[in-house]
Formats: structure tokens, sequence, C-alpha cells
């Protein structure tokens, strides 16, 4: 499963459709607190997860979820509009994470995410 996370609904629905397309199931929600409440209670595969969100932001939730061992390695891929200079000075312990900057081709974000996910299921 999929942990898909953005208060924008166009970006939740286009992501929804293109990981049902590949196979994978989708748990979509809008909000930092809603995604960490989720996680915890359905470890997901990958989690796509905006840096804004209102409440508890991006970066936020991912600190959090590395701090819990069952999801301490599930694969983050952030999407943002922010620059990559910026995301670097950002990222310190979250370990390794992703971005993929808006806009953004779908496929190619499909097909990075498959790629994170096969990686942690190989011995």
């Amino acid at each position: 499963m999929i942990l898909s996370v953005d208060d924008d609904s166009v970006i939740t629905r286009l992501l929804e459709v293109n990981f049902r397309l590949v196979g994978f199931r989708v748990a979509a929600v809008a909000r930092g607190d809603m995604a960490l409440e989720r996680a915890r209670a359905v470890p997901p595969s990958a989690v796509v997860l905006d840096v804004m969100l209102p409440g508890l932001g991006g970066y936020e939730v991912c600190r959090q979820m590395r701090s819990i061992p069952e999801l301490a390695e599930v694969p983050v891929v952030f999407l943002t509009a922010r620059s990559p200079d910026e995301e670097q000075a950002a990222q310190g312990g979250l370990g390794p994470v992703d971005f993929v900057g808006k806009p953004f081709e779908p496929g190619d974000l499909v097909e990075l995410v498959r790629e994170r996910v096969a990686e942690r299921q190989r011995p």
C-alpha cells in the first residue's frame, strides 16, 4: 500500500489513479497527523509526502516515522515546489529520502516509488 499525503485534491486523485494503474493499493490523506495515524495502523510500502501540509508538515511527519521501528525503513518520496538547495538544507535527520519537484511527471514518480519498494524487498 502506498500512503499518499497531500492537501491538494487534484494531486491526490492523480496519484491514486496512477498508482492503481500499476497495481498498488493507495491510501490518501490530506494532513500530516492523519498520515502518522494511518501509517501506524497499516504500515505502508512507501509514502509520497507533500512538504507543505496543514498542521504537521511533511518533514516532521518523516522525522516521527523514522522514530517508530516498524516505519523507520519505509521509503519516503517528498513532493515539493521548493528549490533543491532548500531541500538539502532542510533534510537533516530524515534518513534516506527522495525529492520530486512540482510540477512532476506522474509516470516518473510511480517508477521511482516502484524502485524504492523493490529495493526494500530485496534480501
